[in-house]
């Protein structure tokens, strides 16, 4: 896992866009059809409810707490609690932890896994929405979703990870 830094001398909005253009390619050739979107979709849209009714709306807590850039881990954490159930936290974190470290931005250089739970392909975060690249709130919905739907939650996905080094 490797934070995106810019390592050259060209501007770093270039760069950045560059990086959103690669990442692009292939959410365009998914939302060709609607075929290719409900094959992206639909493992994890069926599965892991998220509770409708949170006694904070996470999306109000983020945009409160300040813009991407500036998203801390504590923060991360603590808008991840209003969505995984406190038995299952501790697991979901561990696996953040050393999946990311909680860096929105977070890129495998090797395989291109992208984000908080970094994602292999990234654009599969597509399913919870197409601010999956810069919104930590999609990221972290993706990754609980993703645990249920493929280890059945988070603790056996953090047992797996510790079996094998991956999940």
């Amino acid at each position: 896992m490797r934070v995106f830094e810019n390592t050259d001398s060209r501007p770093i909005r270039t760069t950045l866009l560059g990086l959103l253009l690669a990442a692009l390619t292939p959410l365009t050739v998914a939302i060709g059809s609607a075929d290719a979107r409900t094959d992206i979709a639909s493992p994890i849209a069926q599965s892991a409810e998220i509770p409708a009714a949170l006694p904070v709306d996470p999306a109000s807590l983020l945009q409160l707490m300040g813009t991407a850039q500036r998203y801390t881990k504590p923060t991360l954490q603590t808008v991840a609690r209003f969505i995984v159930p406190d038995e299952q936290f501790a697991a979901f974190n561990e696996i953040i932890t050393h999946e990311s470290n909680w860096q929105v931005f977070a890129i495998n250089p090797t395989s291109g896994a992208y984000g908080l739970a970094q994602a292999l392909p990234a654009h599969k975060m597509f399913s919870e929405g197409p601010d999956w690249m810069f919104n930590p709130l999609t990221q972290l919905r993706w990754a609980y979703r993703y645990m249920v739907s493929r280890y059945g939650s988070p603790n056996a996905a953090w047992d797996f990870w510790q079996a094998h080094n991956w999940y």
